[in-house]
């Protein structure tokens, strides 16, 4: 399976990003996932992700409730999907600190038990608060990461407080805990890429997902890592997933632009890697177009009917 990190469908407009007038709902997003996509000319589709809510919906507002009845509200929508689609998505719960540490890591424990979610997000910039000096405020939900096996997703990649390196006091504190360095330590208004490198080279807990990394420096860093030390993200909306899973198929091709990556390496980039990390069992990739398609028209024919490739 081709599995997502970083997925963000919303049923209201995004308050901090703003994509349109129109909400990115869980429908659009499964119509999308669903492409097909083409993998060394086999049609593909993103078979499940990880979904949470846009960071910008997750800060308090005017008449919002507090305390865990307001995460609970702002998590809703991303609950209500993993309930209504369970074979597509997986729940990434936000923490925010700012409804209280402690809220947030009850609300944490309720949604991994009763919706199945297997991720936290770690949005330090978006809901303000320096990481490295902050300890006391993730320690209850880094504590529940460990007790339940969650896996933390980090936002980096720009300034003031998602620099990577900062998140380096809690991701020593917490070994038991496997950390996904989100955007690759690239956002908009910074490249922290090399500093993403060494954390994951040197930290056995963290991995590094693929999504926004620039393609030449992928290769590069792909051909250093241990083959486990990778997964793919998209962050989508915004960004469209093609993209970036054509700079995974790259790594397929000779040097320079690849690495002759084999296709069992790029099924571990694409879904194995993180599959492993959540206990989601693994999955072959198809060896031919014809295997392919056939697992295509499986999927199509357990949803709404839509044009199968020829």
């Amino acid at each position: 399976m081709i599995i997502d990190t970083h997925l963000h469908p919303t049923n209201l407009v995004d308050e901090a990003w703003r994509h349109t007038g129109t909400p990115f709902t869980g429908e659009r997003l499964l119509k999308m996932m669903d492409g097909p996509y083409m993998i060394n000319g086999k049609p593909r589709r993103i078979d499940m992700g990880f979904i949470q809510p846009p960071p910008g919906n997750t800060g308090y507002r005017d008449g919002n409730r507090m305390g865990r009845e307001g995460i609970r509200d702002y998590m809703s929508y991303i609950a209500e999907l993993c309930q209504k689609y369970p074979d597509r998505f997986i729940g990434n719960f936000t923490f925010n600190p700012r409804w209280g540490p402690e809220n947030g890591a009850a609300e944490l424990e309720f949604h991994v038990k009763e919706y199945g979610f297997k991720m936290l997000k770690l949005h330090a910039n978006m809901h303000g608060y320096r990481p490295d000096r902050a300890l006391d405020w993730l320690r209850p939900a880094m504590k529940k990461c460990a007790e339940l096996g969650v896996v933390v997703l980090i936002h980096t990649g720009d300034g003031p407080y998602t620099i990577p390196t900062m998140f380096y006091p809690v991701i020593r504190e917490f070994p038991m805990v496997n950390f996904i360095i989100g955007h690759f330590g690239i956002q908009t208004g910074g490249n922290y890429s090399f500093e993403a490198f060494w954390m994951a080279m040197d930290t056995p807990n963290v991995v590094c997902e693929t999504g926004w990394c620039f393609q030449s420096r992928i290769v590069e860093f792909a051909n250093e890592l241990p083959r486990h030390k990778l997964v793919f993200g998209t962050d989508s909306p915004p960004n469209e997933p093609g993209m970036w899973l054509r700079e995974l198929e790259v790594l397929c091709s000779p040097p320079p632009h690849g690495m002759n990556l084999d296709e069992d390496g790029l099924e571990d980039y694409m879904g194995n890697n993180i599959a492993r990390i959540c206990g989601i069992p693994t999955t072959p990739p198809p060896r031919t177009q014809e295997e392919a398609l056939a697992r295509l028209k499986d999927t199509y024919a357990m949803v709404e009917p839509r044009p199968v490739p020829a």
